[in-house]
């Protein structure tokens, strides 16, 4: 297969001329693709923040059972907006207990309780994206 030079020039002027930083050609059985990093956002300089030292962070350890999201979605902790929470610090549940709700492909999936206790903490926010298996409340 022989390819044309000049096509590969004059799709490099293209990027050059339009400021572009990918062209692509195809004609028939023939693909090229031309492409070029910006190196003025590769020379930038990026602030990183000093690491904290490991002796100057608490973990957060809070005793208690773990209710975890049974799915990926969006949790949310009323059944609408404005609405009453299924779930708040202090407040006491029992098992099966809907403590949160979490939305997949239009579809609310009500989350139970897995012990009978008082909920120490909530741990996302109404309207966060939850993987499966997250730890959203903490039951004691």
């Amino acid at each position: 297969m022989k390819i044309d030079k000049n096509i590969i020039k004059e799709l490099t002027e293209y990027l050059n001329e339009f400021n572009l930083t990918e062209i692509e050609y195809t004609e028939k059985d023939t693909k090229i693709k031309v492409s070029k990093s910006n190196p003025t956002s590769s020379n930038q300089a990026v602030s990183v923040p000093a690491s904290i030292p490991v002796s100057a962070t608490k973990p957060n350890i809070i005793s208690g059972t773990e209710v975890k999201s049974p799915i990926i979605g969006t949790a949310y902790l009323a059944a609408e907006p404005g609405a009453k929470k299924f779930a708040e610090v202090g407040k006491k549940i029992k098992k099966g207990e809907t403590v949160m709700i979490v939305e997949a492909m239009k579809t609310m999936n009500h989350v139970p309780s897995t012990v009978d206790g008082t909920i120490k903490e909530i741990c996302v926010e109404d309207g966060q994206p939850v993987e499966y298996g997250q730890t959203i409340i903490i039951v004691e």
